[in-house]
C-alpha cells in the first residue's frame, strides 16, 4: 500500500518546527528516522495532513556525557549511540542493549527519540529509559516541560506528549556507584520483535546484600512494566541462586502478558522467568566486580 496524500514541509529550526506542530495539531505528523512512521502511513494507520520532516532540525543530533551524565538529542541515531565510547562508559546498560533493536540497517536510521515517542510495548529503548530513570524534554511553542520516562508512558503506543509538544532531549543518569546491570531478550531470530525482555540493574551495600534493584520488561504489557515484586524479593538480600530464583518467581507472578503473534502470554511467563535468571546472574557479577574496584 502506498500512503495517504499529504503536505510536506522541512523546518532547520527548532522554533520553526514547534511554529508548525502548534499550527497543525493532531493534523501535523514528525519524520525522524521514519523507521516506524512510514509503516504505519503505508498501511494508512495513520492518515495527517501534514508531514513534518525534523532531519533539518539543527540542534536534535547532539551527544554528549558531562559528570557522567549522557544526554542525547531526540534525533540521534540508534547506531551512532551503540558505537560512541563515551555513552557506553555513562550508560553501558545502554550499550548492551541496542545491539539487540532490530537489524543494522534500521539503527543507522532509527532515532533515539522516534522509538521513545512511539511507545511500542515491544521496543527495547522504552523499558531502558524506564529502567535507568531518563529524563525526557518535552518542548511546545512557548514553554517546555521535563517528564520522567517512568510517568511519560501511560498505555499501548501511547505517552505524555500532548499535541504540540516535541520530544527533544534525553538525559540518562549513570548508576549509583557498585552497581551491576544487564540486558536479556529472547526472539526467534535475533533483530525479530522480542517474545519477552527484560533491562535491570541492581545495587550492593558493604556487606554484599542487594541494596536497591530495578526490573523492567518489554513486550509484557502495554508499555514498559515495572516488576516491583521481582526488586522486593531482592532488596535486603545476598543474591545468591535462591534468591535470584525467588525473583524470577516473582516475576513470572506479577506481569500480565496477553497471547499474540510471538508467543502464548503462558509461554511469555516461562520466558520472563528464564530472562530475569540469567540477567540477575550477570548483573550479580558485575556489581560484585565493581564494589571489589570502588
Amino acid at each position: 500500500m502506498k500512503p495517504a496524500p499529504f503536505a510536506y514541509v522541512a523546518p532547520r529550526s527548532l522554533d520553526e518546527a514547534l511554529l508548525l506542530l502548534a499550527q497543525h495539531g493532531d493534523d501535523g505528523k514528525l519524520l525522524a528516522g521514519g523507521q516506524s512512521l512510514i509503516p504505519v502511513l503505508n498501511f494508512r494507520l495513520a492518515q495527517p495532513a501534514v508531514l513534518i520532516d525534523l532531519n533539518e532540525v539543527a540542534g536534535l543530533d547532539r551527544l554528549d556525557v558531562e559528570a557522567g551524565t549522557l544526554r542525547t538529542g531526540a534525533l540521534v541515531r540508534q547506531r551512532r549511540l551503540e558505537r560512541d565510547a563515551g555513552a557506553a562508559a555513562a550508560a553501558p546498560l545502554l550499550a548492551e542493549a541496542l545491539p539487540h533493536v532490530a537489524h543494522p540497517q534500521i539503527r543507522n536510521r532509527g532515532t533515539v527519540g522516534g522509538s521513545l515517542a512511539h511507545a511500542d510495548p515491544a521496543a527495547e529503548l522504552p523499558a531502558l529509559a524506564v529502567a535507568l530513570g531518563a529524563r525526557m524534554r518535552l518542548e511546545r511553542q512557548g514553554g517546555a516541560r521535563t517528564v520522567e520516562a517512568r510517568d511519560f508512558y501511560t498505555g499501548l503506543f501511547s505517552t505524555a506528549l500532548a499535541g504540540d509538544e516535541m520530544l527533544t532531549a534525553i538525559e540518562w543518569p549513570s548508576l549509583p556507584a557498585g552497581s551491576g546491570w544487564a540486558f536479556e531478550e529472547v526472539a526467534r531470530r535475533h533483530g525479530d520483535y522480542a517474545q519477552v525482555g527484560l533491562a535491570t540493574w541492581l545495587r550492593l551495600d558493604a556487606q554484599g546484600r542487594c541494596a536497591e534493584a530495578r526490573l523492567v520488561f518489554l513486550a509484557v504489557g502495554d508499555g514498559p512494566t515495572v516488576a516491583e515484586r521481582a526488586a522486593r524479593a531482592l532488596v535486603g538480600e545476598v543474591p545468591d541462586e535462591r534468591a535470584i530464583a525467588a525473583a524470577a518467581a516473582a516475576a513470572r507472578e506479577e506481569i500480565e502478558p496477553l497471547d499474540d503473534i510471538h508467543a502464548s502470554a503462558e509461554f511469555k511467563r516461562h520466558l520472563a522467568g528464564v530472562v530475569t535468571t540469567r540477567a540477575l546472574r550477570r548483573a550479580v557479577t558485575r556489581a560484585r566486580a565493581a564494589g571489589a574496584t570502588s
